[in-house]
């Protein structure tokens, strides 16, 4: 059945009971002083940073090359409508993300498990990976758009996937000191 997100014990998914006597049984003034200790998750920090990473990066983008600079659309080989609409999806897809990852954000902070550096290394591996894949794989690989048209896409090509090999190596290693690093638990009543 349903427990509601609650263990045996009786203590949500994440929480541990501490008590000066037997964790099995319980007396009423050792139940109203017990401290529950709220451990940092590192999933649901990690996906909270992905969500915020893929929105912001794909806002960034959206905003910048396509509406300021105008360099090109989602989807430049149709019209100029099509690309219009592919933009527009493109940008709900980046506002979905980010409310997604604000909506775990504001979990996690409630339920005190948010995960800082578990946060941001989800976010810097997020923005590097959408940007090494929108380089190789929309790019070049499905042809969807160009970064630029009518210029040398040489230097274009290469500072955009540079960057977004480099912020993916960098968001892995924040991933990886999470796992050398025992996350700080806090104590609530």
């Amino acid at each position: 059945g349903c427990t509601g997100g609650r263990r045996a014990n009786g203590l949500p998914q994440g929480l541990t009971a501490r008590t000066g006597g037997s964790p099995l049984v319980m007396t009423k003034s050792e139940v109203e002083g017990a401290t529950v200790e709220r451990r940092p998750e590192r999933g649901r920090s990690l996906l909270a940073g992905a969500f915020l990473g893929l929105g912001a990066v794909a806002m960034t983008d959206e905003v910048i090359f396509h509406q300021i600079l105008h360099w090109h659309h989602f989807y430049d080989r149709s019209t100029t409508s099509a690309g219009l609409v592919s933009d527009g999806l493109f940008h709900a897809f980046s506002w979905f993300a980010t409310v997604a990852g604000f909506y775990l954000v504001v979990m996690a902070i409630r339920d005190r498990t948010l995960w800082v550096r578990a946060l941001v290394g989800g976010f810097v591996t997020a923005v590097g990976a959408f940007q090494l894949y929108d380089g190789l794989v929309q790019h070049k690989l499905m042809g969807l758009h160009q970064i630029r048209y009518e210029v040398d896409l040489l230097p274009y090509d290469l500072t955009w996937n540079i960057l977004a090999a480099v912020l993916l190596v960098c968001g892995a290693a924040i991933i990886a000191s999470t796992y050398r690093q025992e996350p700080v638990r806090t104590a609530s009543r």
